[in-house]
C-alpha cells in the first residue's frame, strides 16, 4: 500500500469547523428568525391598539417597534447569511486603456450609378 508523502508546500486541509452550513439549514434558520421578528411585530401592533387611549406613550413605543422591526429583521438575516459564505475578496476595478485606433486614410472615389439601357 503506497502513501502520498507529506509535503511542506502543500496547502493545509480544510477544517470541518470552518465549513459553511448547508443551504437548507441556513434558509430554515433565517425563516425562523424572520418569523419570530414578525410575531414580535404583531405583538407590538396589538399592544399599540390596546393601549392607544389609555397609555399613549406605550402605544407610541409599540408603534415605533412595529415600524422598525421589519427593517432590523431583514438586515440581521442578511448579515447572518453573509458570515457563513466564506471569505470575500476585495473587488479591484482595473480600468484598461482602450487600444489606440488606427486611422486609415482612404483615397476619394467617385461612385457612379449603373447605366440604363437606351434601347428601351
Amino acid at each position: 500500500m503506497s502513501r502520498t508523502p507529506w509535503r511542506r508546500g502543500a496547502p493545509p486541509a480544510e477544517s470541518i469547523t470552518r465549513a459553511r452550513t448547508g443551504l437548507t439549514r441556513d434558509l430554515r434558520g433565517r425563516q425562523r428568525r424572520y418569523l419570530i421578528a414578525m410575531l414580535v411585530r404583531t405583538a407590538c401592533v396589538v399592544v399599540m391598539a390596546a393601549t392607544w387611549s389609555r397609555w399613549p406613550v406605550l402605544a407610541v413605543a409599540a408603534l415605533i417597534g412595529a415600524v422598525v422591526i421589519p427593517y432590523v429583521a431583514v438586515v440581521i438575516a442578511q448579515a447572518h447569511s453573509s458570515r457563513h459564505r466564506g471569505t470575500r475578496h476585495a473587488v479591484t476595478w482595473v480600468r484598461e486603456e482602450p487600444a489606440p485606433t488606427v486611422r486609415v486614410v482612404l483615397e476619394p472615389t467617385l461612385i457612379l450609378p449603373p447605366e440604363k439601357d437606351k434601347a428601351a
